[in-house]
């Protein structure tokens, strides 16, 4: 049996989808529109303040960093090797190790080595232990009393073995070029000056309150080793042509040694100010090292 038809009249009519009316999209861009305004207003300030303090962070990290390389080179340098020829630069000696050698020949244990102030010295025992042992081509310094000694070379010489002697009679053994200790020395310690690096300038090359485009000083704070020793003393802040990029953005730079501080004129004095400029943030550091005058 066929089902009855239902007329065309009796099927609803479907209605075609409904779009957004223009006035229903303007109302929409407004109210995007401001709430754009609204986070630009109150979240633009927060991030331009984030990336300021995350600018300085960096920027302090930085003379932080060079200020220790700067006190560590300082503290650990060989007696009265510090030499200032201008504001803007210092030059020293950084020692790797020191210890102190056997003055006299052991007259219990046979076959020591006594450095002999009364004869050349070619080998001695090392009598304490030592940070790091030295390499041949490395240089042991005794009694700097003087800047030029070490510069010259007048109380320096080249190590040419290491060796361990018997437990009775010390640490390590050195042997040296031959070298005349100086004469009434009775302190008996020595320091070892690595010979890959040698003497040190620390160089502030073109440091100005003057900023480029970026907000940022130009200045760079560099560090100059391996150019061997220069006996006489440097007039003016050597040529940074090879030397290791310390800190850039340097605004000024002020180098201030002491020979002798205080009254038992033991030691000296080193004070460094250092101000860095980088996209319109600024870091100023101003720190101080005492310099041992004891060999």
């Amino acid at each position: 049996m066929n089902a009855p038809r239902r007329s065309a009249s009796a099927i609803p009519a479907r209605r075609p989808p409904r779009g957004f009316t223009l006035v229903e999209l303007i109302a929409t861009l407004v109210l995007f529109g401001l709430m754009a305004a609204t986070l630009t207003i109150f979240f633009r300030p927060a991030f331009e303040a984030w990336m300021s303090t995350r600018s300085r962070t960096a920027l302090a990290a930085e003379a932080d960093q060079a200020m220790r390389r700067v006190m560590r080179d300082v503290q650990q340098s060989v007696p009265n090797s510090l030499r200032t020829p201008s504001s803007s630069c210092i030059e020293l000696v950084p020692a790797s190790a020191g210890g102190r050698f056997r003055m006299a020949v052991d007259t219990v244990n046979p076959g020591s080595a006594a450095a002999d102030p009364a004869t050349s010295t070619s080998s001695f025992d090392v009598l304490s232990p030592l940070s790091s042992l030295p390499a041949v081509g490395d240089w042991v310094v005794v009694d700097n009393q003087n800047p030029g000694d070490v510069y010259s070379g007048a109380n320096r010489s080249a190590v040419t073995g290491v060796s361990s002697p018997a437990a009775a009679l010390g640490r390590h053994r050195l042997a040296i070029n031959a070298l005349q200790f100086p004469l009434g020395y009775d302190g008996g310690r020595f320091n070892i000056v690595p010979n890959a690096q040698q003497a040190v300038f620390y160089v502030c090359n073109g440091a100005s309150a003057t900023l480029d485009g970026n907000g940022s000083a130009t200045g760079v704070l560099y560090r100059l080793k391996n150019y061997g020793f220069n006996a006489a003393a440097p007039a003016s802040c050597p040529s940074t042509v090879g030397a290791d990029v310390l800190a850039t953005g340097l605004r000024s730079c002020r180098f201030v040694f002491t020979a002798n501080q205080g009254a038992t004129q033991q030691s000296g004095f080193l004070q460094v100010q250092l101000e860095f400029t980088r996209s319109n943030e600024t870091a100023s550091l101003v720190f101080g090292a005492h310099v041992v005058n004891m060999p």
